[in-house]
């Protein structure tokens, strides 16, 4: 009788990284195509950062020194998040092309993960702290 092998652990915090990291590639991508004006030039600016700021945020929840201190990096990630659904609806408002919706739809699903992560992550502090 022959066993199966271990399958690999999950790898979901390398492929949520790289995730961002496309995301924030995009925006960069399109906020380069963008026509600037004394109107929308703050608006690509700001989408810029927040989008960006992401990942680099994503990597310091990746390693945090508690739970607590994941559930805060992560919030934070998800404020910045926010912050880039807003900037992308606005700019759609303003007429920037229909490309938007597509980067605003996956800020849509990485916001429902950052959501969700951060849900269960809470949970565990509770369990953690709660005395048996």
């Amino acid at each position: 009788m022959t066993t199966s092998p271990v399958p690999p652990a999950p790898r979901f915090p390398e492929q949520l990284q790289e995730r961002l990291i496309t995301f924030a590639a995009a925006v960069c991508t399109s906020a380069r195509r963008l026509p600037r004006d004394v109107a929308t030039a703050p608006m690509i600016d700001q989408v810029v950062r927040s989008a960006t700021s992401v990942a680099a945020n994503y990597a310091e929840a990746r390693a945090a020194q508690s739970r607590r201190d994941f559930v805060h990096k992560m919030q934070v990630c998800l404020k910045e998040l926010r912050e880039t659904r807003m900037w992308l609806e606005l700019l759609r408002r303003t007429g920037a092309p229909p490309t938007i919706g597509a980067l605003a739809a996956e800020c849509d699903g990485l916001t429902g993960i950052f959501v969700t992560s951060i849900n269960t992550a809470r949970r565990g502090l509770r369990r953690t702290s709660t005395p048996n």
